[in-house]
This record gives structure tokens, C-alpha cells and sequence, in this order.
């Protein structure tokens, strides 16, 4: 669970969940183009990139002085599978709360 709860910490920034979004929606770049994707600086936008790393959600690979970064599909299938994991209790909830209304009609 400590991974899940360190991927989780990772995408509550709006930031690095935009970047995120990015990477997804582009495919890999580098970080300059995430630099100039976000207001903020370039030494923020690396701290943001090295979070993301460690939490395992990007990896990062050398091509020459550029560094390119990509979504890892692996760490976004762990959130998609507890998502699932937990779609029966928020089903159930739903339900007795349609019950519960439905009764308060009648």
C-alpha cells in the first residue's frame, strides 16, 4: 500500500498531475517543453519531475543533454485496479442512499 499512498501524494499536486496529463496525452517529451507547458520555473518543474520519478509514475531517459521523460502505463494500471477494487463499496453506498431517498418519498 506505502507505493499506492506515495503515487497518490505524487498526483494530488495540480502540477504534477497536469504533467501527468501531459505526458498521456503527448507521449514523451522533454522537460523543456513541460517547462514551457507550466507557469513555473525550470528548477520547479524538475523538483515536480523528480517527485514523479521517485513515486515511480515517469522514468526518464538520456538523449544526448536532453532529458525525455514518459508515463510508466505499469504505475497508472496499480491506481486503475484499486479504483476497481473499490467500485463495489462506492456502488453499494450509491445504492442504500437511492433506497434511503426513494423511502423518504414515500
Amino acid at each position: 500500500m506505502t507505493c499506492l499512498a506515495t503515487t497518490f501524494a505524487a498526483l494530488s499536486d495540480e502540477t504534477r498531475l497536469a504533467m501527468m496529463e501531459r505526458l498521456m496525452a503527448v507521449g514523451e517529451l522533454p522537460a523543456g517543453d513541460l517547462v514551457a507547458d507550466a507557469s513555473i520555473s525550470g528548477p520547479a518543474v524538475s523538483r515536480h519531475l523528480k517527485v514523479l520519478r521517485n513515486a515511480g509514475l515517469v522514468t526518464q531517459r538520456a538523449e544526448g543533454t536532453k532529458r525525455l521523460y514518459s508515463v510508466r502505463p505499469e504505475a497508472l494500471q496499480a491506481v486503475a485496479g484499486w479504483t476497481m477494487d473499490h467500485k463495489a463499496f462506492w456502488q453499494s453506498g450509491l445504492e442504500r442512499l437511492d433506497a434511503l431517498l426513494a423511502e423518504d418519498k414515500s
